[in-house]
């Protein structure tokens, strides 16, 4: 059974059939959010950082959020491949004793112990990060406003209940509740135009590093927000997921929003440069469908392409080799829950999902050397 499925955007397909995919024809590479579910592209991740794009030298922004910010900061330390095993050890190994007779732990203590495991994987490494010579990458968070401007034990709620009935209406007035703010490389532009939704952008630096990345991982109501990040508006901070789940973006070709710092650009469109073919978007995702934000997941008719997609390649598993896996399913956050306190359990169905992905690299390798059109199916 073939585990890779390949999907592009017109432009993206156009280009494959007549130059085949070129590592020097990648400009953007996104990173979703999904928690576990992102474990299954960690060999992925290491051929195409430690292998594949050596075979180029133009600069390439990353685009992540939650644990998909995790793992674009790690494509940018020098020798990314032994960073993405640790990454993928550390992510299966990471465990919250449950008290007894209780099915989930404190917000309050998986802060503290994800927060502490995110500082000792980067210690003393931030800037190899911010200093990568051809990597550039945004950090994408979602900032409260108004009632989820701190977070309260009565206010967040009625602030995310507040957020999920404005975005049914019109995704883009959930800026109302939440905003899009990206913490980027020093003086990297945006990839994306920000006409979308209510965005800012702020530079990283050794100071909030450490604090935008946990924000962008900390699931509302799992996690703690992160207030207060340095350089950043004030206010709490939450995973990026959930403004940009999946990242559907509308990527701009070669370079450009020119931005202030942290000034609103939520009515900038982003000025486009001239690009041919060769300028696209890679995305090693867990899935076909590129969902816009996490309140959009069961809102289905926002799940499907537009035209912001036309410049991308997208890698996902197949949905019945998915089956071959343990339970049926990639990894996810149920996993916790299901196996409770045994860790032992949790590992060992995790590595065989692991260990299994391997074969989606073997795919990928095999049609990059030889391009089969047939296999590249509409995104």
């Amino acid at each position: 059974m073939q585990a890779l499925q390949i999907y592009a955007g017109p432009v993206a397909r156009q280009s494959i059939a007549q130059n085949g995919l070129q590592p020097s024809a990648i400009r953007t590479i996104p990173a979703a959010a999904g928690g576990p579910k992102g474990l299954v592209l960690g060999a992925l991740d290491r051929f195409i950082f430690g292998d594949w794009l050596n075979g180029s030298t133009q600069p390439i922004d990353l685009v992540g959020a939650s644990i998909g910010a995790w793992r674009m900061a790690t494509a940018c330390l020098n020798q990314s491949a032994f960073g993405f095993r640790r990454l993928e050890h550390d992510y299966i190994h990471q465990h919250y004793e449950l008290p007894p007779g209780q099915k989930r732990v404190s917000a309050a203590m998986v802060s503290e112990l994800f927060g502490k495991n995110l500082q000792a994987f980067y210690s003393g490494r931030v800037q190899e990060i911010l200093q990568h010579p051809r990597y550039r990458l945004h950090i994408v968070t979602s900032r409260g406003r108004h009632l989820l401007n701190t977070e309260h034990g009565l206010r967040t709620p009625l602030g995310y209940f507040g957020a999920f009935v404005t975005n049914v209406v019109r995704r883009k007035a959930m800026g109302a509740w939440l905003e899009r703010v990206v913490f980027s490389t020093p003086e990297a532009v945006l990839p994306f135009g920000t006409d979308d939704y209510r965005t800012r952008q702020v530079p990283l630096s050794e100071r909030n590093f450490n604090q935008a990345l946990q924000a962008s991982c900390s699931i509302p109501f799992v996690l703690k927000a992160v207030h207060n990040i340095p350089g950043a508006p004030p206010g709490a901070y939450w995973d990026g997921g959930i403004t940009d789940y999946h990242l559907h973006l509308n990527y701009l070709p070669g370079t450009a929003v020119a931005t202030d710092s942290i000034a609103n650009q939520s009515d900038s469109t982003g000025a486009r440069c001239p690009f041919d073919q060769g300028d696209l978007v890679l995305y090693p995702h867990f899935q076909k469908a590129v969902v816009p934000g996490w309140l959009d997941k069961s809102l289905k008719w926002r799940h499907h392409a537009t035209p912001h997609l036309n410049r991308m390649v997208l890698l996902a598993p197949n949905p019945e080799w998915v089956k071959t896996l343990p339970h049926g399913k990639l990894p996810d956050r149920t996993d916790f829950t299901r196996y409770g306190n045994d860790l032992a359990g949790r590992v060992k169905a995790w590595n065989a999902a692991c260990s299994a992905s391997t074969q989606l690299v073997d795919e990928f390798a095999a049609w990059l050397q030889k391009p089969d059109m047939a296999r590249v199916q509409a995104l």
